[in-house]
């Protein structure tokens, strides 16, 4: 069977803070590594009252230094936030601290709004996309022959393994061109997964990295003892994105009982838009969803995110996930 790891956004919830979110993604992390899960991912995020994880390198080397062996990466950094040179030497300082150990997963968005973004100090008055630029000037960074004058040290010659990932057709253009493994947004943008599945596998072109393509795919669990208590537990995530695209970002608010019937269809049809890749239900339900959607995908990997209030909840998604994955075929 394919790999399952774990998304984690640190979130925080109502009534609580970073602080506490800090400790919930460590201890989640610790119980994800005995559960056999392959990789931890933290994503970068600007402004977000409800996630953690903006300072995504600092995050990492927390998780990392409380974990033994699981991976741990960036799902993603914002490499238009940052010089290609300054996350060379945060990235190679973590593989130089955890060996053999750390992933870094690049995005083209920003990860904020545009008053943020001008807060982080990037160049908005350009219309190139450097994207790709500082893609292939990062990798240079680490590698053992670099063609620049300026080295990233600790971080030449250590060849951190790169991610391209993507919620569009230009992501998997990007990682097909330089034969770098992609992984997908379905979690939260589903609509172009198939084509950008088909483009990226067609257009691939092997690297020292990646011999031949390799997908994972974001996928959500909300996995409980009961279909019930699932879809009651999935609806602090739901609310969530609704807070979110009405302009009302939020800390991660409790689950509440029969929430989608008191939305509007407006709301319901921005759920179903953006949250179809999604299993929700006891461990039998949950099962029944992910070797589905493998099967339709054909994917290597899943990036399993939970979205959940109580952290004890939360864990219990993540381990009934982790006994499903055992049975899949």
């Amino acid at each position: 069977m394919i790999p399952f790891s774990i998304l984690d956004l640190s979130p925080i919830t109502e009534g609580s803070n970073a602080a506490q979110s800090f400790r919930h993604t460590l201890d989640l992390a610790q119980h994800g590594e005995r559960w056999g899960y392959q990789r931890f991912w933290l994503a970068e995020h600007h402004g977000m009252p409800g996630i953690a994880s903006a300072a995504t390198a600092v995050l990492i080397g927390h998780v990392a230094a409380g974990t033994t062996k699981i991976r741990v990466g960036a799902g993603g950094i914002m490499l238009p936030n940052h010089s290609p040179l300054v996350i060379a030497e945060q990235f190679g300082t973590l593989e130089s601290l955890f060996p053999g150990r750390i992933d870094l997963g690049l995005g083209r968005a920003p990860g904020s709004d545009q008053v943020t973004a001008r807060a982080l100090r990037r160049n908005l008055s350009s219309d190139a996309d450097e994207f790709p630029q500082d893609v292939m000037e990062l990798m240079d960074y680490f590698s053992s022959e670099q063609k620049r004058a300026v080295r990233a040290v600790p971080g030449a010659g250590l060849h951190v393994p790169i991610w391209i990932l993507g919620s569009s057709l230009f992501g998997a253009q990007l990682a097909a061109a330089l034969g770098l493994p992609y992984a997908f947004a379905s979690h939260f943008a589903p609509a172009q997964m198939m084509q950008a599945i088909a483009l990226y596998r067609a257009k691939f072109q092997p690297s020292a990295q990646c011999e031949k393509p390799y997908v994972m795919l974001g996928f959500n669990v909300f996995a409980a003892d009961t279909d019930d208590e699932a879809k009651f537990r999935a609806t602090s995530m739901q609310q969530a994105f609704v807070n979110l695209r009405s302009g009302h970002p939020a800390r991660l608010p409790p689950p509440m009982a029969d929430y989608l019937s008191r939305i509007g269809p407006q709301e319901r049809a921005l759920l179903d838009q953006v949250l179809p890749c999604s299993a929700i239900g006891s461990p039998e339900t949950v099962a029944r969803e992910l070797k589905a959607f493998i099967q339709r995908t054909g994917a290597d990997e899943l990036m399993i995110t939970s979205q959940i209030f109580d952290h004890a909840a939360r864990l219990r998604s993540y381990e009934i996930t982790a006994t499903v994955h055992s049975t899949l075929d």
